[in-house]
């Protein structure tokens, strides 16, 4: 009877192992809680400042901020060093009317590497 409930719990066990390791990995990586512009807003130019807050320390120094622009065309942005420790942030400037993505890689404290987009529009003024 012993050994039944050994074979029973085995597989509960190795489960719960996998899940909460996959937890632990999940819950290092940096995660954006907030950003600005915000996911396909509309906002007014030419000068748009861009900030983006995570749930975790960034490292700003290897961290990066790409502007596809409408045509297709990337420029990189120069990330302001006075951010607080969770936030990245750049001022993008001279922009054009039209569709614009940010392209971020926000890299945390504890080593993991985080991408995303963001797609916005600047309106016509």
């Amino acid at each position: 009877m012993y050994s039944a409930r050994r074979k029973c719990f085995a597989p509960l066990l190795f489960v719960t192992a996998a899940l909460l390791l996959l937890v632990a990995s999940a819950a290092a990586h940096a995660v954006l809680l907030e950003s600005s512009p915000s996911l396909n807003a509309a906002v007014a130019g030419p000068d748009v400042p861009i900030k983006l807050r995570f749930n975790v320390r960034i490292d700003a120094s290897r961290s990066r901020f790409t502007l596809v622009r409408p045509d297709g065309t990337t420029t990189p942005l120069e990330l302001a060093k006075d951010s607080p420790a969770d936030t990245l942030s750049a001022q993008a400037s001279g922009l054009a009317p039209g569709a614009y993505r940010l392209r971020w890689q926000a890299l945390a404290s504890d080593g993991h590497i985080t991408r995303g987009e963001i797609p916005f529009t600047v309106a016509r003024t």
